[in-house]
């Protein structure tokens, strides 16, 4: 394995991080933080638990899994379409570098990211609710599972895409609203049953419910079927990179 090639494209991409802090990291905070003012402070102090738990620190694991799911997609998919729109990608491509250290290097680069902004909005909530995580180990696991798993789907969103504005489109359209639909902000069974059976067709339920598992021991669906849900969906992207760079698609058009 080339791993002076995998270390360059991820100091690239780290590096563009840290020229954009302002944009990349500061911002997506301070959205959130927004929310906990909003939510937890002003109607959360308003509202009753949620399954024994305050309402401020539930939409915590919600609101980690909303800016998780949209930034890792953003940086993986900025990060690889920047190559394709400026024309370098084929420098990559003839490098020395194979199609797994590619997307080692990208994708390890946007989870990474992902993952700071993901604990320092964990810390961020400390100052406005208290909360108490009953699994670290796999809260942590979630956390990782999550971060590859969108980065790498963002990996291919960004070579699908064939302009800046198609980058922004699943995210803004599918994957937002899936969120917000997805228990963020209160829980599956608060539904009509009716509903309860349709938001089980929402696969970000499965990833909310066992992210606040990690949190209260508390999920709408088993535990073991949301871990099986992100592993299947990341099997899933992976299948999906090997067919793109194994036909060229997007690529070598």
């Amino acid at each position: 394995m080339n791993i002076h090639g995998i270390r360059a494209i991820y100091r690239f991409e780290m590096a563009r991080t840290f020229r954009t802090l302002m944009e990349s990291i500061v911002s997506p905070v301070l959205s959130t933080s927004l929310y906990f003012i909003v939510f937890g402070a002003a109607i959360g102090a308003r509202m009753g638990d949620v399954d024994g738990v305050g309402y401020g620190a539930f939409i915590i694991p919600g609101l980690i899994m909303l800016s998780l799911l949209s930034e890792s997609i953003s940086n993986a998919s900025f990060g690889i379409y920047l190559p394709k729109w400026s024309g370098t990608i084929y420098e990559l491509l003839s490098a020395p570098v194979s199609p797994m250290e590619i997307v080692i290097g990208y994708v390890g680069a946007a989870a990474t990211k992902s993952l700071m902004l993901g604990t320092l909005i964990l810390v961020t909530a400390r100052f406005f609710v208290d909360y108490e995580v009953a699994h670290p180990f796999w809260m942590v696991c979630f956390l990782l599972l999550t971060a590859v798993t969108f980065s790498l789907f963002g990996f291919i969103i960004g070579l699908w895409a064939d302009s800046f504005q198609r980058l922004q489109l699943i995210p803004l359209m599918v994957i937002t609203p899936l969120t917000f639909l997805g228990g963020a902000f209160y829980s599956i069974g608060m539904l009509p049953p009716l509903w309860q059976k349709i938001a089980l067709f929402n696969p970000v339920v499965y990833l909310i419910s066992g992210f606040r598992w990690s949190f209260y021991g508390i999920a709408d669906v088993n535990v073991a079927v949301s871990a099986a849900a992100i592993l299947g969906f990341l099997g899933l992207c992976l299948l999906a990179v090997w067919w793109i760079f194994r036909t060229g698609w997007r690529l070598k058009a």
